[in-house]
């Protein structure tokens, strides 16, 4: 039995997914799987998957009967995955050779490890790595409101937990689906690592055409993941931290949908940065007080 399953949901990414595989296959950590979920696009991204698996045992490729999404696809492959721990690749994005080796490494008994990304966008790269180490630390920054990536390809997670935590959620998403699986998965046995193993590729012609029936679709996904979380037995500091960032999405489609007006969207936006300042100095201050 593999340690480890790469899922790959795959639509339309003929130009990047032979670059992904070869990531896959090339890792210096060879007990894996490699599960492309083939999610009905046009183009030819499934015969190139499908001539490395006859060149590769590892690799498995699901059919899904019909066009379901990058959230219900990632479940799918995690269901025919046959490891202990499984990660998600995106496939116009590649995995750095060692992120398995590194990662097998690193989690031990934990539930879930978070590493960094090489982000690159206009041939300019970055490094996003994460400047936590445990449990502990995300909620210390959670209190700060301090930017916490929630991207789901900068993870490996133990299977079984995986599904424990999302078995529940069933429903079609185009937006935000990332946020709502790793609220789900927010547990004291996380651990962060700063290696950067992952290269996420932003392309212009990933960026979907904005107009108002997809900003429709963005407020249902938004309001749908807010009130999941708020019937989740989470933190009240962790509900506050993911409630801010939803509700500011929320009312900048308002917005741009013309549903409000400019002046009550700067004034949504104010009250909650205000109420984001008062959670701050709320936990400094009982901080200071518990030290004392």
């Amino acid at each position: 039995m593999p340690k480890i399953s790469i899922i790959l949901p795959t639509y339309n990414v003929e130009p990047y997914i032979e670059r992904a595989l070869q990531s896959c296959i090339n890792q210096t950590f060879k007990d894996i799987e490699i599960i492309v979920v083939d999610d009905c696009g046009n183009d030819k991204s499934i015969d190139i998957a499908k001539e490395y698996a006859k060149k590769d045992e590892r690799i498995k490729i699901i059919y899904n009967e019909k066009n379901l999404g990058t959230f219900a696809s990632r479940n799918i492959g995690v269901l025919n995955s046959n490891s202990s721990y499984i990660m998600f690749l995106d496939p116009d994005d590649y995995l750095e050779l060692n992120a398995c080796e590194v990662c097998l490494a690193n989690i031990k008994g934990n539930n879930l490890l978070q590493f960094g990304c090489k982000k690159n966008e206009n041939n300019e790269t970055s490094f996003l790595h994460p400047k936590i180490k445990d449990y502990e630390e995300f909620e210390k920054s959670i209190n700060r409101f301090y930017y916490i990536s929630w991207n789901l390809c900068f993870l490996i997670v133990k299977k079984d937990f995986f599904i424990e935590r999302i078995q529940k959620i069933n429903r079609r998403f185009v937006y935000a689906e990332d946020m709502l699986v790793y609220i789900s998965l927010i547990n004291e046995k996380m651990i962060f690592i700063k290696d950067c193993l992952y290269n996420y590729i932003i392309r212009k012609s990933s960026i979907c055409k904005e107009n108002d029936q997809k900003y429709g679709i963005y407020l249902e996904n938004l309001n749908f993941i807010l009130e999941m979380i708020e019937k989740m037995n989470l933190k009240k500091n962790i509900l506050r931290y993911y409630s801010y960032f939803i509700k500011m999405n929320i009312y900048q489609f308002l917005y741009k949908s013309h549903k409000i007006s400019y002046l009550k969207y700067k004034i949504l936006k104010k009250k909650e940065k205000i109420k984001r300042k008062y959670y701050i100095l709320s936990s400094k201050f009982k901080k200071r007080v518990y030290n004392e």
